[in-house]
Protein backbone atom coordinates (compact mmCIF):
# COMPACT_ATOMS: atom_id res chain seq x y z
CA UNK A 1 0.00 0.00 0.00
CA UNK A 2 1.34 3.28 -1.27
CA UNK A 3 1.95 5.66 1.93
CA UNK A 4 0.34 9.59 0.62
CA UNK A 5 0.57 12.44 3.57
CA UNK A 6 -2.98 12.16 2.92
CA UNK A 7 -3.73 9.52 4.38
CA UNK A 8 -0.71 10.10 7.24
CA UNK A 9 -2.82 12.88 8.51
CA UNK A 10 -5.63 10.95 8.55
CA UNK A 11 -4.22 8.21 10.95
CA UNK A 12 -2.78 11.60 12.93
CA UNK A 13 -6.21 12.54 13.43
CA UNK A 14 -7.19 9.32 15.51
CA UNK A 15 -4.18 10.75 17.99
CA UNK A 16 -5.91 12.96 20.48
CA UNK A 17 -3.99 15.24 22.66
CA UNK A 18 -5.07 13.91 26.45
CA UNK A 19 -5.09 17.76 27.95
CA UNK A 20 -6.66 19.40 25.03
CA UNK A 21 -9.46 16.76 24.14
CA UNK A 22 -9.02 17.52 20.67
CA UNK A 23 -6.57 15.89 17.63
CA UNK A 24 -3.64 16.44 16.66
CA UNK A 25 -4.27 17.23 12.85
CA UNK A 26 -6.89 20.05 13.95
CA UNK A 27 -5.13 21.35 16.96
CA UNK A 28 -2.25 21.99 13.50
CA UNK A 29 0.33 20.23 15.82
CA UNK A 30 1.59 18.18 12.88
CA UNK A 31 3.89 19.85 10.67
CA UNK A 32 6.44 18.69 7.61
CA UNK A 33 5.47 15.88 6.95
CA UNK A 34 7.62 13.58 4.58
CA UNK A 35 7.73 10.27 2.92
CA UNK A 36 10.20 8.43 1.23
CA UNK A 37 9.14 4.88 0.37
CA UNK A 38 7.82 3.27 3.31
CA UNK A 39 9.62 5.86 5.63
CA UNK A 40 7.38 8.69 7.42
CA UNK A 41 8.24 11.53 9.20
CA UNK A 42 6.90 14.44 10.61
CA UNK A 43 6.64 16.80 13.01
CA UNK A 44 4.57 17.28 16.48
CA UNK A 45 4.61 20.38 17.38
CA UNK A 46 3.53 20.35 21.52
CA UNK A 47 2.19 23.80 23.57
CA UNK A 48 5.25 23.46 26.17
CA UNK A 49 8.74 21.80 25.88
CA UNK A 50 7.30 20.53 29.87
CA UNK A 51 4.50 18.57 28.49
CA UNK A 52 3.98 15.85 31.18
CA UNK A 53 2.82 13.63 28.21
CA UNK A 54 5.26 14.04 25.49
CA UNK A 55 6.47 10.11 25.07
CA UNK A 56 2.70 9.16 25.34
CA UNK A 57 1.56 11.47 22.11
CA UNK A 58 5.05 10.51 20.49
CA UNK A 59 4.28 6.93 20.74
CA UNK A 60 0.63 7.33 19.54
CA UNK A 61 1.57 9.09 17.12
CA UNK A 62 3.84 6.03 15.66
CA UNK A 63 1.37 2.87 16.28
CA UNK A 64 -1.28 5.44 14.19
CA UNK A 65 0.74 5.13 11.44
CA UNK A 66 1.75 1.50 11.50
CA UNK A 67 -2.26 0.19 12.46
CA UNK A 68 -3.60 2.79 10.03
CA UNK A 69 -0.92 3.29 7.07
CA UNK A 70 1.32 0.32 6.95
CA UNK A 71 2.18 -2.00 9.54
CA UNK A 72 5.87 -1.60 7.51
CA UNK A 73 6.37 1.97 7.72
CA UNK A 74 9.66 3.84 9.12
CA UNK A 75 8.03 5.96 11.55
CA UNK A 76 10.44 9.11 12.56
CA UNK A 77 8.48 11.45 14.66
CA UNK A 78 10.13 15.08 15.92
CA UNK A 79 8.87 16.04 19.17
CA UNK A 80 9.21 20.32 19.21
CA UNK A 81 7.73 23.03 20.91
CA UNK A 82 5.95 26.10 21.11
CA UNK A 83 4.72 27.54 24.09
CA UNK A 84 1.15 29.01 23.56
CA UNK A 85 -0.20 32.18 24.60
CA UNK A 86 -3.86 33.84 24.90
CA UNK A 87 -2.85 37.60 25.89
CA UNK A 88 -5.40 40.29 24.60
CA UNK A 89 -4.45 43.03 22.27
CA UNK A 90 -2.85 45.01 24.61
CA UNK A 91 0.96 44.26 25.04
CA UNK A 92 2.05 47.97 26.15
CA UNK A 93 4.29 46.11 28.67
CA UNK A 94 6.30 42.99 28.46
CA UNK A 95 5.34 42.80 25.30
CA UNK A 96 7.55 39.71 24.33
CA UNK A 97 6.52 37.54 27.05
CA UNK A 98 3.78 34.60 26.06
CA UNK A 99 2.33 33.70 30.10
CA UNK A 100 2.54 35.56 32.94
CA UNK A 101 2.35 33.29 36.29
CA UNK A 102 1.36 34.99 39.52
CA UNK A 103 3.37 32.50 42.64
CA UNK A 104 1.20 33.60 45.43
CA UNK A 105 0.27 32.50 48.60
CA UNK A 106 -2.03 33.74 51.71
CA UNK A 107 0.67 33.43 54.67
CA UNK A 108 4.60 33.91 54.85
CA UNK A 109 6.90 31.26 55.68
CA UNK A 110 5.12 28.31 53.71
CA UNK A 111 7.90 28.54 51.41
CA UNK A 112 6.27 30.66 48.41
CA UNK A 113 9.80 32.38 46.96
CA UNK A 114 11.81 28.80 47.19
CA UNK A 115 8.86 27.58 44.80
CA UNK A 116 9.10 30.17 42.83
CA UNK A 117 12.71 30.17 42.23
CA UNK A 118 12.96 26.10 41.66
CA UNK A 119 9.93 26.28 39.56
CA UNK A 120 11.13 28.77 37.43
CA UNK A 121 14.62 26.86 36.74
CA UNK A 122 12.74 23.67 36.75
CA UNK A 123 11.04 25.20 33.62
CA UNK A 124 14.57 26.35 32.01
CA UNK A 125 15.71 23.00 32.19
CA UNK A 126 13.10 21.94 29.86
CA UNK A 127 14.18 24.09 27.25
CA UNK A 128 11.58 26.96 28.34
CA UNK A 129 12.57 30.56 27.85
CA UNK A 130 11.78 32.02 31.69
CA UNK A 131 11.89 34.88 33.56
CA UNK A 132 11.18 35.73 37.35
CA UNK A 133 10.45 39.23 38.73
CA UNK A 134 10.89 39.61 42.50
CA UNK A 135 7.56 41.71 43.60
CA UNK A 136 8.32 41.39 47.21
CA UNK A 137 9.05 44.54 47.23
CA UNK A 138 9.67 44.59 51.10
CA UNK A 139 11.69 41.46 51.35
CA UNK A 140 13.07 40.58 48.75
CA UNK A 141 14.71 37.44 48.59
CA UNK A 142 15.45 36.47 44.84
CA UNK A 143 19.05 37.89 44.66
CA UNK A 144 20.30 35.17 47.71
CA UNK A 145 18.99 32.56 45.89
CA UNK A 146 19.67 32.53 42.43
CA UNK A 147 23.37 33.16 43.93
CA UNK A 148 23.51 36.66 42.52
CA UNK A 149 23.68 39.02 45.92
CA UNK A 150 26.91 40.64 44.07
CA UNK A 151 25.95 41.16 41.02
CA UNK A 152 23.83 44.34 39.30
CA UNK A 153 21.67 44.88 36.31
CA UNK A 154 23.27 46.22 33.03
CA UNK A 155 21.50 49.83 32.44
CA UNK A 156 21.97 50.76 29.25
CA UNK A 157 20.77 54.32 27.46
CA UNK A 158 18.94 54.41 24.51
CA UNK A 159 16.80 57.15 22.58
CA UNK A 160 17.31 58.91 26.49
CA UNK A 161 15.82 56.12 27.93
CA UNK A 162 17.66 54.01 30.62
CA UNK A 163 16.80 50.10 30.74
CA UNK A 164 17.57 47.64 32.81
CA UNK A 165 19.54 44.42 31.66
CA UNK A 166 17.86 41.67 34.19
CA UNK A 167 20.73 39.63 34.90
CA UNK A 168 20.38 35.56 34.12
CA UNK A 169 21.43 32.42 36.50
CA UNK A 170 20.37 28.98 35.69
CA UNK A 171 18.73 29.66 32.34
CA UNK A 172 16.47 32.42 34.24
CA UNK A 173 16.39 36.03 33.85
CA UNK A 174 15.63 37.72 36.97
CA UNK A 175 15.39 41.17 38.10
CA UNK A 176 14.44 42.24 41.52
CA UNK A 177 14.07 45.39 43.50
CA UNK A 178 17.09 43.84 45.66
CA UNK A 179 19.41 44.54 43.16
CA UNK A 180 18.71 48.15 43.67
CA UNK A 181 18.90 48.83 47.13
CA UNK A 182 21.55 47.71 49.72
CA UNK A 183 21.30 44.29 51.34
CA UNK A 184 21.39 45.66 55.04
CA UNK A 185 18.60 48.51 53.98
CA UNK A 186 15.53 48.11 55.40
CA UNK A 187 12.79 49.27 52.49
CA UNK A 188 10.28 51.36 54.25
CA UNK A 189 7.87 52.01 51.32
CA UNK A 190 4.19 52.99 50.96
CA UNK A 191 1.85 51.31 48.93
CA UNK A 192 1.80 53.70 46.05
CA UNK A 193 5.99 54.04 46.11
CA UNK A 194 6.02 49.90 45.76
CA UNK A 195 3.39 50.01 42.89
CA UNK A 196 5.56 52.30 41.24
CA UNK A 197 9.21 50.21 41.65
CA UNK A 198 7.01 46.99 40.36
CA UNK A 199 5.36 48.89 37.49
CA UNK A 200 9.30 50.03 36.80
CA UNK A 201 10.54 45.90 36.55
CA UNK A 202 8.16 45.42 34.18
CA UNK A 203 8.41 48.72 32.01
CA UNK A 204 12.02 49.49 32.47
CA UNK A 205 13.83 46.21 31.63
CA UNK A 206 14.39 44.62 28.42
CA UNK A 207 13.14 41.40 28.82
CA UNK A 208 13.09 40.24 25.60
CA UNK A 209 11.08 36.69 24.32
CA UNK A 210 9.86 34.60 26.74
CA UNK A 211 7.57 31.16 27.05
CA UNK A 212 6.68 32.00 30.78
CA UNK A 213 7.38 34.91 33.21
CA UNK A 214 6.77 34.35 37.13
CA UNK A 215 5.35 36.80 39.76
CA UNK A 216 7.47 36.25 42.92
CA UNK A 217 4.42 38.24 45.09
CA UNK A 218 4.49 39.86 48.66
CA UNK A 219 2.69 37.11 51.12
CA UNK A 220 -1.23 37.82 51.91
CA UNK A 221 -2.96 40.36 49.92
CA UNK A 222 -2.04 43.53 48.93
CA UNK A 223 -1.76 46.69 46.87
CA UNK A 224 0.94 44.86 45.00
CA UNK A 225 -1.25 42.24 43.94
CA UNK A 226 -3.68 44.51 42.88
CA UNK A 227 -0.75 46.48 40.79
CA UNK A 228 -0.41 43.55 39.34
CA UNK A 229 -2.90 42.18 37.96
CA UNK A 230 -4.16 45.72 36.77
CA UNK A 231 -0.86 46.65 34.80
CA UNK A 232 -0.34 43.42 32.52
CA UNK A 233 -2.61 40.29 31.89
CA UNK A 234 -1.87 37.17 33.90
CA UNK A 235 -2.24 34.12 32.38
CA UNK A 236 -2.85 32.08 36.13
CA UNK A 237 -1.73 32.24 39.45
CA UNK A 238 -0.25 29.47 41.97
CA UNK A 239 -0.93 29.60 45.30
CA UNK A 240 1.77 27.66 47.44
CA UNK A 241 0.67 26.29 51.10
CA UNK A 242 1.53 23.95 53.76
CA UNK A 243 -0.63 21.15 54.53
CA UNK A 244 -1.19 22.76 58.21
CA UNK A 245 -4.77 23.67 58.74
CA UNK A 246 -3.80 27.85 58.96
CA UNK A 247 -2.15 27.89 55.90
CA UNK A 248 -4.67 25.95 54.18
CA UNK A 249 -7.21 28.96 55.60
CA UNK A 250 -5.32 31.53 54.12
CA UNK A 251 -4.40 29.66 50.60
CA UNK A 252 -8.29 29.90 50.34
CA UNK A 253 -8.30 33.93 51.27
CA UNK A 254 -5.53 33.72 47.95
CA UNK A 255 -7.83 31.47 45.89
CA UNK A 256 -10.60 33.96 46.53
CA UNK A 257 -8.94 37.18 45.91
CA UNK A 258 -8.24 35.73 42.41
CA UNK A 259 -11.39 34.63 41.78
CA UNK A 260 -13.23 38.17 42.65
CA UNK A 261 -15.24 39.15 40.14
CA UNK A 262 -13.29 42.35 39.53
CA UNK A 263 -10.18 40.42 39.26
CA UNK A 264 -11.15 37.55 37.85
CA UNK A 265 -7.59 35.42 37.30
CA UNK A 266 -7.37 31.88 37.02
CA UNK A 267 -5.74 29.73 39.21
CA UNK A 268 -4.13 27.44 37.50
CA UNK A 269 -3.61 24.65 40.98
CA UNK A 270 -2.05 24.56 44.45
CA UNK A 271 1.12 23.64 45.39
CA UNK A 272 1.40 21.59 48.85
CA UNK A 273 5.15 22.68 50.12
CA UNK A 274 6.93 20.30 53.08
CA UNK A 275 4.13 17.82 53.08
CA UNK A 276 6.39 15.45 55.04
CA UNK A 277 9.64 14.46 55.97
CA UNK A 278 11.96 11.63 54.81
CA UNK A 279 14.99 10.91 56.78
CA UNK A 280 18.12 9.90 55.19
CA UNK A 281 18.67 7.00 57.00
CA UNK A 282 14.93 6.02 55.96
CA UNK A 283 14.26 6.73 52.63
CA UNK A 284 11.02 4.82 52.74
CA UNK A 285 9.54 6.76 55.69
CA UNK A 286 7.52 9.67 55.09
CA UNK A 287 6.63 11.46 58.42
CA UNK A 288 3.72 13.85 58.07
CA UNK A 289 4.97 17.38 60.51
CA UNK A 290 2.70 19.30 59.57
CA UNK A 291 -0.33 16.97 58.67
CA UNK A 292 -1.19 14.83 55.75
CA UNK A 293 -3.67 15.62 52.65
CA UNK A 294 -4.69 18.84 53.28
CA UNK A 295 -3.44 20.53 49.98
CA UNK A 296 -5.34 17.44 48.59
CA UNK A 297 -8.52 18.28 49.94
CA UNK A 298 -8.40 21.76 49.19
CA UNK A 299 -7.37 21.92 46.19
CA UNK A 300 -10.45 18.89 45.40
CA UNK A 301 -12.90 21.84 47.36
CA UNK A 302 -12.14 24.72 45.55
CA UNK A 303 -11.99 22.19 42.08
CA UNK A 304 -8.40 23.72 40.71
CA UNK A 305 -5.80 20.83 40.49
CA UNK A 306 -3.21 20.01 43.17
CA UNK A 307 -0.06 20.59 41.06
CA UNK A 308 3.08 19.20 43.21
CA UNK A 309 3.83 18.27 46.73
CA UNK A 310 7.04 18.74 47.83
CA UNK A 311 8.62 17.15 50.62
CA UNK A 312 10.44 19.30 53.80
CA UNK A 313 14.29 19.11 53.53
CA UNK A 314 17.21 20.48 54.33
CA UNK A 315 18.78 20.30 51.13
CA UNK A 316 15.94 22.90 49.75
CA UNK A 317 16.56 25.31 52.38
CA UNK A 318 20.00 24.84 52.30
CA UNK A 319 19.89 25.28 48.04
CA UNK A 320 18.05 28.57 49.07
CA UNK A 321 20.98 30.01 51.01
CA UNK A 322 23.99 29.19 48.72
CA UNK A 323 21.90 30.28 45.82
CA UNK A 324 21.87 26.66 44.44
CA UNK A 325 18.51 25.74 43.48
CA UNK A 326 17.96 21.88 44.30
CA UNK A 327 15.42 21.76 40.81
CA UNK A 328 19.40 21.76 39.03
CA UNK A 329 19.88 18.42 40.72
CA UNK A 330 19.36 14.80 39.14
CA UNK A 331 18.22 13.89 42.55
CA UNK A 332 14.24 13.22 44.12
CA UNK A 333 13.87 16.75 45.02
CA UNK A 334 15.20 17.92 41.52
CA UNK A 335 12.43 15.19 40.30
CA UNK A 336 9.80 16.88 42.32
CA UNK A 337 10.25 20.16 41.26
CA UNK A 338 10.71 18.75 37.50
CA UNK A 339 7.13 16.86 37.62
CA UNK A 340 5.92 20.69 39.43
CA UNK A 341 6.89 22.09 36.30
CA UNK A 342 5.21 20.49 34.28
CA UNK A 343 2.05 20.11 35.80
CA UNK A 344 2.21 24.00 35.92
CA UNK A 345 2.57 23.96 32.02
CA UNK A 346 -0.03 21.71 31.89
CA UNK A 347 -2.24 23.85 32.84
CA UNK A 348 -1.20 27.10 31.21
CA UNK A 349 -1.71 25.31 27.49
CA UNK A 350 -5.15 23.78 28.89
CA UNK A 351 -5.92 27.69 30.34
CA UNK A 352 -4.87 29.06 26.57
CA UNK A 353 -6.50 26.70 25.22
CA UNK A 354 -10.15 26.75 26.71
CA UNK A 355 -10.45 29.93 28.21
CA UNK A 356 -10.93 33.85 27.05
CA UNK A 357 -7.30 35.71 26.54
CA UNK A 358 -5.88 37.30 29.49
CA UNK A 359 -6.51 41.17 29.92
CA UNK A 360 -5.61 43.78 32.61
CA UNK A 361 -7.48 44.43 35.10
CA UNK A 362 -9.60 47.59 35.25
CA UNK A 363 -9.55 48.82 38.55
CA UNK A 364 -12.40 51.16 39.99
Amino acid sequence: MDITKEKVLEALGYVEDPDLKKDLVTLNMIRDVAIDGRKVSFTVVLTTPACPLKNLIEQACRNAIIHYVNKDAEVTVNMTADVTSRRGNDTDLLPGVKNIIAVASGKGGVGKSTVAVNLAVALARTGARVGIIDADIFGPSLPIMFGVTNERPFIREEGGKSTMEPVERYGVKVLSIGFLVDQDQAVAWRGPMASKALRQLFSDAAWGDLDYMLIDLPPGTSDIHLTLVSAVPVTGAVIVTTPQEIALADARKGVAMFRMPQINVPVLGLVENMSWFTPPELPDNKYYLFGKGGGSALAEKLEVPLLGQIPIEEKICAGGDGGTPVAMEDSPLGRAFEDLARSTAQQVAIRNATMEPTKKVQMQ
